[in-house]
C-alpha cells in the first residue's frame, strides 16, 4: 500500500516527537562557543571523529581567541596544534585563509548567506548550513550519513542525491523542527540505529520504521 503525504506527514511528526521525548537535550555535538569556533570545528571534523576534534579544539580555542588570532597566527604551530586530526597542513592553510577572509571582508564577523559561507576556504554547503542554523537560527538541515540512512529506513525518502533527500524531508517536516530534527538523527544514529549493527528492540520508532526487525 502507497502510503499518501499526509499520512507520511503524519508518522514523520511521530518519529519527531518520539525522537525529542528520548533525546531532550540533543544538540550539535561539535564543541563551540562562537561562529569562529564552529567554523574551525567543521574544517578540523573533515575524516576525523567528532571525539578528536572535541579535545583538540578545548585546547585550541583557548589558545586562540579570535578570528584575527588564527587569520595571524603561526602556520606551523597551527599545524603542531591540530596534527591528530589528520590532514593538518591543509585543515590549517583552511583554517587561516578563511578567518583573514573574516577579518579583512566582513569585519571578524563569520557572515549568514550561503552564498559569501561557500566562498571561505574549507566550508563546503553542510558546513555552511551548520553556520545559518546553529548560529543564525536559519531554518536548516544537514544531510550527513546518519541522515541520509535513516530517512532510508525510514521508508521517507528513495534518493540517494543529497538534494533528493533534502528535498524530500524538507516536504515532509515542518519548517520549525529542521535543526532540531538534524541533532536528532545524529544521536539517534550513534546510538541506537548504528550503521553496522541497527538496535531495532532499543528504538523508541520502530514500530514507524518499515525496516525495523522486531
Amino acid at each position: 500500500m502507497i502510503e499518501t503525504l499526509v499520512r507520511k506527514k503524519q508518522r514523520a511528526s511521530k518519529i519527531f516527537s518520539l525522537l525529542k521525548r528520548k533525546y531532550p537535550y540533543s544538540k550539535y555535538r561539535l564543541y563551540y562557543t562562537s561562529s569562529h569556533e564552529l567554523l574551525v570545528a567543521n574544517i578540523l571534523s573533515d575524516n576525523c571523529t567528532r571525539e578528536r576534534v572535541n579535545t583538540v579544539t578545548k585546547k585550541l580555542f583557548n589558545k586562540y581567541h579570535s578570528p584575527i588570532d588564527f587569520a595571524y597566527c603561526n602556520l606551523d604551530s597551527l599545524v603542531e596544534d591540530i596534527h591528530s586530526t589528520g590532514n593538518q597542513n591543509e585543515k590549517a592553510k583552511k583554517i587561516k585563509q578563511a578567518c583573514l577572509i573574516i577579518v579583512e571582508q566582513y569585519s571578524g564577523v563569520v557572515p549568514c548567506s550561503i552564498d559569501d559561507l561557500l566562498g571561505l576556504p574549507g566550508v563546503g554547503k553542510e558546513t555552511a548550513k551548520c553556520i545559518m542554523g546553529e548560529i543564525y537560527n536559519i531554518p536548516t538541515i544537514m544531510i550527513d550519513t546518519h541522515m541520509v540512512r535513516i530517512m532510508k529506513l525510514l521508508g521517507l525518502t528513495r534518493g540517494n542525491n543529497p538534494k533528493i533527500i533534502e528535498s524530500e524531508v524538507m516536504d515532509t517536516f515542518e519548517k520549525k523542527v529542521w535543526l532540531k530534527l538534524s541533532h536528532l538523527i545524529n544521536h539517534h544514529g550513534s546510538a541506537v540505529c548504528t550503521e553496522r549493527k541497527p538496535h531495532c528492540k532499543a528504538c523508541v520508532i520502530n514500530k514507524l520504521c518499515p525496516s525495523s526487525h522486531v
